[in-house]
């Protein structure tokens, strides 16, 4: 009788995954860019209370904190074509990983933005008082006072939600697209071995985790560091 369960399998298929490994990086790395710069814009907003684009950032937030992320996929996949059809754009040749990249990335900035917002309103307001008492601009004081104290406070929420989003980055596989997880389903369907498949997976996932954990620490440290020396100057 075949075993059930070959461990030296896993290691045999490492290698394999290995392969798709760049896929899902541009995956984590392209929607954290996307998330950021979309982020800050929309937490500003919502700061500010610019008007409609407040009210329109609430409705999108909610949405999409409030639904699966496989959900946002389907809805990108198979909506955003249908939508685009009326203007005379036509995107059904698409790649998948197109969807895949703007699903995660906007995605990623509903919950950037909250992160941003918090991190910024939770300056003491009497720092930026201060800076307008001495002449400094909304600009000045933002880009001296605000944004460095923002940044600290955000980091370690930042590098959580990354890392959350490298292992949503799981679910490409939903649309085709051959990320780790892709090719982990490809060798299980192929070999009858899911399971060694997935564990292999998993490996790849739990490293790439612990890396990011350890790099966005050292980050962190470097940054509060860097904060206390310039405070004690």
């Amino acid at each position: 009788m075949e075993n059930l369960f070959d461990f030296k399998l896993i290691f045999q298929y490492l290698p394999s995954l290995l392969t798709r490994i760049h896929i899902t990086l541009i995956i984590v790395l392209l929607a954290t860019i996307v998330g950021l710069s979309l982020g800050v814009i929309i937490a500003l907003a919502r700061i500010y209370k610019i008007p409609i684009i407040n009210e329109l950032s609430i409705l999108y937030i909610s949405f999409i904190r409030g639904t699966p992320i496989i959900v946002q996929l389907f809805i990108v996949y198979y909506g955003l074509p249908e939508m685009l059809i009326p203007i005379g754009i036509n995107i059904n040749r698409w790649d998948k990983l197109n969807f895949v990249l703007i699903t995660y990335g906007i995605n990623c900035a509903a919950f950037m933005a909250e992160i941003i917002r918090v991190a910024i309103v939770s300056v003491p307001i009497g720092q930026t008082e201060a800076a307008y008492s001495i002449g400094m601009t909304r600009l000045q004081t933002f880009h001296r006072i605000t944004a460095p104290q923002a940044i600290i406070t955000a980091l370690p929420s930042i590098g959580t939600n990354i890392i959350g989003l490298l292992q949503d980055s799981s679910l490409a596989f939903a649309l085709g697209v051959i990320d780790v997880m892709g090719q982990a389903q490809a060798i299980g369907s192929r070999t009858l071995h899911k399971f060694e498949g997935y564990t292999a997976a998993a490996i790849i996932f739990i490293i790439l985790s612990i890396l990011l954990e350890k790099a966005f620490s050292e980050v962190e440290k470097r940054a509060t560091f860097k904060k206390i020396v310039g405070d004690g100057r």
